[in-house]
């Protein structure tokens, strides 16, 4: 149990970003005590400690960047303590701040890690139905060997209306469909699946190639 809250923290960075980053926020929170407690009495770098929060808020999800926040208020009120003027009206407007800050940035956080798993779903949902749509072609239609590689462009053209099937008909030839739905999303993926369905119930019925476009042009329609 002890290593839970560890755990969480690290659970809480973001996809694509290293949680090695965290020295960043940790060194400018040590190097601002460091520099402030050390500096002339007129020197104040206290007020940099609100980049802490800041910095985190880039690639940390809301436990971590709470963490600094909490990190960047107490790593304040211990320069306050050892400098004599925690009590004074500087330093507490400089914890307030820090706290406020702190506050909008976990805020921030989890605004942007709810959307981010909402779409996450989204495409989750997407990507399974065009995963059914798009299912294997067959090796062989009849003497007629078939292979088949599909590369989007991008990682999210995944989700988008690309089509392929293959069917035999009952006159012994082969019938090879291959097309790409206008636009991209659900609204693509119904209309590829509405096109396969069609094709899949028709092309091996239909003698001609005219009277196949013609069924699927009346079956969209």
């Amino acid at each position: 149990m002890a290593l839970r809250p560890w755990v969480d923290v690290r659970g809480s960075w973001r996809p694509g970003h290293a949680p090695a980053l965290v020295v960043i926020p940790l060194g400018l929170i040590v190097t601002v005590c460091v520099v402030d407690v050390l500096a002339p009495p007129h020197i104040h770098v206290g007020p940099l400690l609100v980049a802490a929060s800041a910095i985190t808020v880039a690639f940390a999800g809301a436990r971590a960047t709470a963490l600094m926040g909490a990190l960047a208020v107490a790593a304040q009120v211990l320069i306050g303590v050892l400098r004599g003027v925690l009590t004074t009206a500087n330093i507490r407007a400089q914890i307030a701040a820090l706290i406020v800050v702190s506050i909008t940035c976990v805020t921030i956080c989890v605004v942007r890690d709810r959307r981010e798993r909402q779409m996450h779903c989204v495409w989750s949902v997407a990507e399974a139905a065009q995963s059914v749509l798009l299912q294997p072609l067959p090796t062989h239609a009849g003497p007629l060997r078939i292979a088949g590689l599909y590369l989007p462009a991008e990682e999210e053209a995944e989700l988008g209306g690309d089509l392929d099937a293959a069917a035999r008909t009952d006159h012994h030839s082969a019938r090879l469909l291959i097309g790409d739905v206008r636009g991209n999303g659900m609204a693509a993926i119904s209309n590829s699946a509405l096109l396969l369905g069609a094709f899949r119930a028709a092309a091996h019925r239909q003698a001609t190639l005219p009277r196949l476009a013609v069924r699927l042009d009346g079956a969209f329609r």
